[in-house]
């Protein structure tokens, strides 16, 4: 399988931001367990604090055409992109959302997500495990024919 992995605005500051609720982890130290984790699949990363840059790596997976998912990590974007929200559902390629955090024992802003309808499932809470997680979600519906 070929999955991306996106990832929105600040999560580059990932093991300095918060580490008492985003953990001691950089975003590198996530993206290699995953590859040591997955040998067996293709990675590709993109991390972007740009909303713009995140639709245009989405629309450029679809178009390029080989990819059976995407583990979306999309921030403070899962809150308010309506723009994130309509790109994932102009794509046919399968979308999890996952979040380090568990947003919903959160503050009450982080409890609404616009993009959780339009995505395959979410995933929340589990540190950096959430996107092992979305990667075997992914996995689990390619075995299923729904990729």
């Amino acid at each position: 399988m070929s999955i991306l992995v996106l990832n929105g605005p600040n999560l580059s500051r990932l093991g300095k931001r918060e580490p008492e609720v985003y953990g001691n982890k950089t975003l590198d130290d996530i993206n290699r367990e995953l590859s040591e984790s997955f040998p067996e699949h293709s990675f590709e990363f993109f991390q972007s604090e740009d909303e713009g840059a995140l639709l245009e790596k989405l629309f450029h997976i679809e178009d390029k055409g080989g990819y059976h998912g995407v583990v979306l990590n999309a921030g403070a974007l899962t809150h308010y992109s309506i723009a994130l929200r309509d790109a994932i559902s102009a794509i046919t390629i399968p979308v999890v959302e996952v979040h380090l955090s568990n947003i919903y024992a959160r503050e009450e802003f982080r409890h609404k997500s616009v993009i959780s309808a339009v995505c395959a499932g979410v995933i929340s809470g589990f540190g950096a495990n959430s996107y092992h997680l979305g990667v075997r979600a992914l996995m689990g519906m390619a075995s299923q024919g729904r990729s």
